[in-house]
């Protein structure tokens, strides 16, 4: 029997309050996901601070012309830089941090990678939603204090998820959530004044924009990276915990995917094109390792055709860590990818390919061809094994010939050796994975088996008859592959739903301020007719007709009737309202849409990104020539970083705008609104 490693009793996991969704994890937590978290938003600082001042430096450098300053400010830089660098390799202590991540139970396994969450500033929504409320809907803006602050609680819990589906679902609802708000209130030609800022996961680097996609971008971020974490934390000692491995891996693959596709533009590293695509990469690497030790978990039966398997499983996962450090090593990547990350990668490729030798050699030194064994089947099996054969062999003249078997296993225990080698001087070259004890123990055992196995059938002339192993070709029972992310099956409410339908109350239409129609229903016949499903549209209209001669028009939307709130009813609906009066006065509200594209201005786009030469984002300016008036920036009292709970931020900030004023109720019943993907500005994602 080959060397197998017994599963370890499962252990329960912790069972989680009912509320747990929407507090996410209380950041005042002494755990070590939590102080690692709180590290990196430290560093982040540090890291800010220290951008700043090397950009301060430079500037000085290129305009002083005395040369003393001139030596001062070069010697002031070399300093800086050398901080840069090590703030720099303390972050990339925190992403190679990955014992913490990993699953409670007590496993003899190589560590898996996750991602850290990116972090971000406080955003006050409540000014700036409100001006737009009453400017835009020409509503009560104090109206919805409510959904404005279950916005801000939603998008403080998206700070700290829970490391399960449920943080996930938080993650995703809020992503949804962000869809509806950009289309209430973020128009296509016009920034509304917040900034939002996230740091670069991998370099600590701050990128701040003015722009929505931002938001969502990081987001997305997040969400991948919170699977890669439920990946890493499952039990890899269970064949259920190997099989949540897997598939959190490829769903942190499809969320990353969706995230190059969609978001082309993002000013920071970690979400680039390019570094998009490694971490894709490495995922699906993750994902067809866990699938390797899940063939294996059962334990490996000493048997020709389970070692065959076996052996193209671990080439398939070698394979896959190859390709991973060949995309680490491309520039730009290469500059920014954590060196333990590329490390971890050589180190994996080497290892599972000496694996894959080692139990290539095993098939062909422990077992002879006997009388009555199935020679067909072998000799394919053994033809599958290798893309070609040594010269002088064939398949089925080596499974009869022990002394070619013989010969043949001992290269392949030849080549195992010397990946084994080359994957422990890699652990040892690296600071980082020299600190990791399980991977050290992992490695050597590995090492010690296969030499041990050389050992016992060495001789004297093996290195004058030794063969040349060829190379295991890689087959895997189940390709790995990209899972896209379900956001359809989270159930979101637009928070700001009392504004109307999305379909025509969006911030890119804008409409006349609601005017008083006050007429009578003359037996039954209101002088008009309706058209339209929610909101209402009048149509028809009769120019002789009461209403019209108060004002109606065709083309109006009805947005309430005696103080009642109609966007959301349907023509029969408001049709039996109406006439429900029968010949008292009616009060109907209504508004009429504008053409957009003559009262919506230009405004200055920017997106700006502290940090190092190459982080620079461009700033870009589309602008009008009469829009160029500073806009008087409004400066909300920050929240403490570590707030947490859901109590509501009940701030009532006073509008800087006044608008008359309409009541409306909240509308009976609760209509679910399509998630609105397909709403993505990309011409104001710039980089």
């Amino acid at each position: 029997m080959t060397d197998a490693l017994l599963p370890a009793a499962p252990q329960p996991l912790e069972k989680e309050s009912d509320d747990y969704f929407r507090k996410g994890c209380n950041p005042l937590a002494q755990t070590g996901r939590s102080k690692l978290q709180n590290q990196r938003a430290a560093l982040n600082q540090q890291i800010l601070k220290a951008v700043r001042m090397r950009t301060g430096a430079e500037n000085l450098l290129k305009v002083a012309t005395n040369q003393k300053v001139r030596e001062q400010v070069r010697l002031e830089l070399s300093f800086v830089n050398s901080d840069l660098q090590m703030l720099k390799e303390e972050l990339e202590g925190l992403n190679i941090s990955v014992g913490v991540y990993q699953g409670t139970e007590e496993a003899f396994t190589i560590p898996l990678i996750p991602l850290g969450l990116k972090e971000t500033k406080e955003v006050d929504f409540s000014v700036v939603l409100k001006d737009f409320i009453l400017e835009h809907y020409s509503e009560d803006s104090y109206l919805y204090e409510d959904d404005i602050a279950d916005l801000m609680d939603l998008r403080q819990a998206c700070r700290t998820p829970s490391r399960d589906e449920a943080g996930v679902e938080l993650l995703m609802s809020y992503f949804i959530q962000l869809g509806f708000v950009e289309s209430r209130f973020f128009p296509a030609t016009r920034h509304m004044g917040l900034l939002f800022t996230w740091y670069d996961s991998l370099t600590g680097v701050p990128v701040s924009q003015q722009n929505l996609l931002l938001e969502k971008a990081s987001i997305l971020f997040n969400i991948g990276a919170l699977y890669t974490q439920i990946g890493t934390r499952s039990n890899r000692q269970t064949q259920a915990g190997l099989e949540s491995a897997v598939d959190a891996f490829q769903r942190a693959a499809g969320v990353l995917n969706y995230l190059k596709e969609t978001f082309t533009h993002t000013p920071s590293y970690d979400m680039s094109p390019a570094m998009l695509s490694v971490l894709i990469k490495m995922m699906l690497a993750q994902a067809q390792e866990s699938v390797f030790e899940k063939v294996c978990l059962p334990g490996i039966q000493n048997e020709f055709f389970v070692l065959v398997k076996v052996a193209q499983e671990a080439a398939k996962v070698a394979e896959a860590y190859r390709q991973l450090h060949t995309a680490m090593s491309q520039e730009p990547v290469k500059e920014n990818i954590p060196y333990s990350w590329a490390s971890v990668a050589y180190v994996k490729a080497h290892h599972y390919g000496a694996l894959a030798h080692y139990f290539a050699a095993t098939l062909l030194i422990d077992h002879q061809l006997k009388p009555g064994a199935d020679e067909d089947q072998q000799e394919k099996c053994l033809s599958q094994l290798y893309d070609h054969m040594p010269e002088g062999m064939t398949p089925r003249a080596t499974l009869k010939n022990d002394g070619q078997r013989m010969q043949l296993g001992k290269g392949h225990l030849h080549r195992a050796i010397g990946y084994h080698e080359e994957s422990r001087r890699e652990a040892n070259l690296c600071k980082k994975l020299r600190d990791i004890q399980v991977l050290r123990d992992v490695l050597s055992a590995a090492h010690q088996r296969t030499q041990l196995k050389y050992t016992q059938h060495r001789e004297d002339d093996d290195l004058l008859n030794l063969i040349d192993a060829p190379d295991v070709l890689s087959k895997t029972e189940r390709e790995v592959e990209i899972t896209s992310p379900q956001f359809s099956k989270v159930t979101v409410t637009d928070f700001f739903q009392k504004l109307g339908p999305l379909s025509v109350f969006s911030a890119n239409k804008r409409w006349t301020p609601p005017r008083g129609i006050h007429f009578t229903v003359e037996e039954g016949d209101l002088g008009f007719t309706l058209r339209g499903n929610a909101p209402v549209q009048v149509h028809f209209l009769d120019p002789q007709c009461s209403a019209s001669l108060a004002g109606a028009k065709e083309g109006d939307y009805i947005v309430s009737i005696q103080g009642m709130d109609c966007k959301w009813l349907t023509v029969g609906e408001v049709m039996k309202l109406l006439k429900s009066f029968g010949g008292d006065e009616v009060e109907m509200k209504v508004v009429s849409l504008l053409d957009s594209t003559s009262s919506m201005q230009h405004n200055k786009c920017a997106t700006y990104s502290v940090g190092m030469q190459k982080t620079y984002s461009m700033i870009c300016l589309s602008m009008d020539d009469d829009d160029k008036t500073d806009k008087a920036k409004k400066i909300s009292k920050k929240l403490s970083f570590l707030s947490w709970g859901t109590s509501k931020n009940r701030q009532k900030s006073a509008s800087t705008l006044y608008l008359p004023e309409v009541g409306l109720a909240r509308p009976h019943t609760k209509k679910k609104l399509p998630t609105p993907f397909s709403l993505l500005n990309s011409d104001s994602s710039l980089y």
